[in-house]
């Protein structure tokens, strides 16, 4: 511990916002009144002692004394460098300073103590490790500087208080820190502290020089870059003017390729702005990269372009009918649209009101009755480029409009890369699974479609990524769906609807001989002379082997016949050439999946017990038949009510509870028993439980299956119906009525049931298809129930069937 010593009279020296540590040698100087007052009082106290004058060494901070000062001597008065007169002043050790006293001359005059700092020998470990420490680090700061004769002589100090005030010198302590080290009396903690501050600036130091190097490496990089892209530029210059090119940059050709492009007059403006920002913007900027991709996109964009429509009529009929069979309404439409594009290109009614004569067609029908391939058919009809884009499960607003430009890797929409694919202004733009579109966080690409299928609109349509207008007034759309319901509203009060309800058993015949037997004879790698498959193996192929509305199972059927039929041949099984008949089917590809109800034996049907009706339906894969079976429960039971089974939606249980309600009430009018209906549990089901169901179009059906289950009569085998019922026995309309005329021409059904008001839809239905169907259109149920009950038995009493 420091120790204190006889009280000391000196003179004040103070030093504003300065420290002076014992053993540092500091020049003053003495133009400052107080520093002149306190070397002259030392002087003169100096007369009368011995040994040279002293004074006091006092910081003032902010006017305020330290209560510790050190005290100098006075080594040597004269001349500074610059000429002013000045005092060379050595610390020689701390003072603790007491009160005012009275001396020599102007100066202030106190009392001090002397403190001793001496540390006793040997040094303890701890000390000694400090010390080693201490100087490791000052030698590392004063090496980084450069000043090596420095470190020689912190080595060669021994003594601990010494070494601890030497930091005075370190330029980078603050005043406050020179304070504390002057205050910290104990040799031991004066170093600890020295030691700490000099640790904490050379670790900041640390920081600063990666920072440094982190900013002159970054900049030496930039540099670096610029001068190879210069050398790049230089290079490419001297290539071009020994190929005897122009010179000129970058953006100088995009300049000369817009102004030589053949584009419209506000596309051309915007073009040239871009250029402009792309001369203005440097070569690191980011902005410049996505103004040469947009200046392409705009570029590659076929503005003026168009291809002749082919204006032979008569042609395009040939070429849509020896390309797909069948699908009379769209082949109408396209040749009305046809006649009049030539009606008005003959008159120089080309553009009216600045839109030209495009079309947008929405094609509705169930899978595989070629909607998708109609589009080829179209373009090829009209003489246009053909371009599909599909739309099922894109649930991105930017799909259809694009993205902003201001995002990474930004895109034109669909519609704009459609366009520029297909090269021309009007090609046919087929939009496939228009109803498999969905909606989610990024939007509703349905909503993005109201403008681009909206004939008033789509001459003027903005795509965000281009944000110039595109005139798609004469594109002609084409959407395909499965599903109506599925298109929104407003999307589809934009578009022309055309139904495809499916084909006739004949129609189907007709395709597969025509199109799908010949194109599949060369994917197995047969001729047309080798296999042939005669008119009767078809037309079991698609009645018994298949059931439905389109030909894509069909096709398959078709193929894995001519396989079999391939792989016997080289197994040596079979001769070629081949004729497949309809007796050959079962051997080659198995037993038929689909025979028709009336085909089969009287206790194997459906219908061969009462309470069961043969209904039709309408599913997103076209019309089918729907069987509806009825059962009372056993009165020990005690089960009353309804209990309706088969995956059933909201409006066929209403139906379920009309058709009940009205036998309830009327069942003595129509001689059934209705007092069952009272004490017993009715159960109606829907067989192909896992097939959701709905719709009103089955009340007539279920009405018939309870009236057959409470009179025990037969519902007839050929018989099946459609119709909404309502509680007064009314037959109401539905929809769907080629499609479920055609399912029940293959099912094999003879006779249809229908509303009365729904007569006027059957002139929808194919000519060959109404021949061998006997349809009859009520208007109430009791008609529905003497065409469909069979005759009552011989005064037999009905057997109902139970639930178990």
């Amino acid at each position: 511990m420091a120790a204190e010593s006889t009280p000391l009279a000196l003179p004040v020296l103070p030093l504003d916002d300065e420290v002076v540590l014992p053993g540092m040698v500091v020049p003053l100087d003495l133009s400052d009144s107080e520093v002149r007052a306190a070397v002259e009082a030392a002087q003169a106290a100096a007369r009368d002692e011995p040994g040279k004058p002293k004074v006091l060494l006092v910081p003032r901070v902010d006017g305020t004394y330290a209560g510790t000062g050190v005290l100098g001597t006075v080594e040597q008065v004269g001349r500074l460098a610059d000429g002013d007169p000045g005092a060379l002043i050595r610390g020689r050790g701390r003072v603790r300073i007491g009160a005012g006293t009275t001396g020599p001359g102007a100066a202030l005059w106190v009392e001090g103590t002397r403190i001793d700092e001496t540390v006793p020998e040997p040094l303890p470990g701890h000390v000694a490790e400090l010390v080693k420490e201490y100087k490791a680090l000052a030698t590392a700061w004063l090496r980084k500087r450069g000043a090596w004769q420095v470190v020689d002589r912190v080595q060669a100090i021994d003594d601990v208080s010494a070494l601890a005030d030497n930091s005075g010198y370190s330029p980078f302590l603050t005043t406050d820190q020179k304070v504390a080290l002057l205050e910290t009396t104990d040799p031991v903690a004066r170093l600890k502290l020295a030691t700490q501050q000099l640790r904490d600036h050379l670790a900041e130091q640390d920081v600063a020089e990666t920072i440094a190097k982190d900013v002159q490496e970054g900049v030496d990089k930039q540099q670096r870059e610029f001068l190879l892209r210069r050398q790049l530029e230089a290079v490419r210059k001297e290539l071009r003017e020994l190929n005897g090119e122009k010179d000129g940059e970058e953006s100088d050709d995009y300049r000369a390729r817009v102004e030589a492009a053949d584009l419209p007059e506000k596309v051309r403006e915007a073009a040239l702005k871009e250029v402009d920002k792309l001369e203005r913007s440097s070569d690191q900027s980011p902005e410049g990269s996505w103004i040469r991709t947009w200046l392409d996109t705009v570029l590659e964009m076929p503005w003026n372009e168009r291809t002749e429509d082919a204006y032979d009529i008569q042609g395009a009929q040939a070429v849509l009918d020896a390309e797909h069979a069948g699908l009379q309404d769209v082949k109408e439409r396209i040749t009305e649209y046809l006649a009049v594009r030539k009606r008005r290109n003959d008159r120089g009614l080309g553009v009216v009101g600045g839109r030209r004569g495009g079309a947008v067609l929405a094609l509705v029908g169930p899978p595989g009755v070629g909607k998708t391939s109609l589009g080829e058919s179209v373009a090829h009809a009209m003489g246009r480029k053909f371009v599909r884009v599909a739309l099922g499960g894109v649930r991105d607003e930017a799909e259809i409009r694009g993205h902003r430009r201001t995002y990474v890797g930004a895109l034109p929409g669909r519609i704009v890369r459609a366009i520029k694919e297909a090269g021309s202004m009007n090609p046919v733009v087929l939009l496939d699974e228009i109803d498999k579109v969905g909606s989610d966080f990024r939007g509703d690409p349905a909503a993005a479609l109201l403008e681009v299928l909206d004939p008033a609109q789509n001459h003027t349509f903005r795509d965000h990524y281009l944000e110039v207008e595109l005139d798609l007034s004469d594109v002609v759309f084409l959407a395909t769906a499965n599903v109506l319901e599925a298109i929104p509203e407003a999307l589809l009060d934009r578009m022309e609807l055309v139904r495809l309800d499916g084909y006739t058993e004949d129609e189907k015949v007709v395709i597969a001989r025509d199109h799908l037997l010949p194109r599949q004879l060369e994917r197995a790698g047969l001729d047309g002379d080798e296999v042939t498959i005669d008119e009767g193996a078809l037309r079991k192929l698609a009645g018994e082997y298949t059931r439905e509305a389109g030909v894509r199972t069909l096709e398959r059927s078709i193929a894995r016949l001519l396989r079999k039929v391939a792989a016997r041949h080289e197994l040596g099984e079979q001769e070629l050439p081949f004729t497949v008949t309809e007796g050959d089917l079962r051997d080659l590809i198995g037993r038929p999946h689909h025979v028709p109800e009336s085909a089969q034996e009287p206790a194997e049907r459906r219908t061969a017990v009462p309470g069961v009706a043969t209904g039709l339906a309408v599913t997103g894969a076209g019309g089918d038949v729907l069987y509806v079976e009825a059962s009372l429960a056993d009165p020990e039971t005690g089960a009353a009510g309804l209990t309706l089974t088969g995956q059933l939606g909201d409006v066929m249980k209403e139906s379920a509870q009309i058709a009940l309600s009205f036998l309830r009430s009327h069942g003595a009018e129509l001689e059934l028993p209705v007092g069952d209906l009272k004490d017993r549990g009715v159960h109606i089901h829907f067989p192909a439980g896992a097939v959701p169901k709905d719709g009103p179009s089955a009340g007539i059906t279920m009405t018939t299956a309870l009236a057959s289950l409470l009179s025990g009569r037969l519902v007839r085998t050929d018989v099946a119906m459609t119709g909404e019922v309502s509680l007064t026995g009314r037959v109401l309309p539905i929809g769907g009525v080629k499609q479920k005329l055609l399912a029940a021409h293959r099912a094999g059904v003879t006779t249809v049931i229908i509303p009365k008001r729904n007569e006027p839809d059957l002139d929808d239905v194919p000519a060959e298809v109404l021949e061998k169907l006997d349809v009859h259109a009520v208007t109430d149920v009791r008609q529905v129930l003497e065409l469909a009950l069979s005759p009552a038995t011989n005064g037999a009493a009905p057997e109902v069937p139970v639930a178990a």
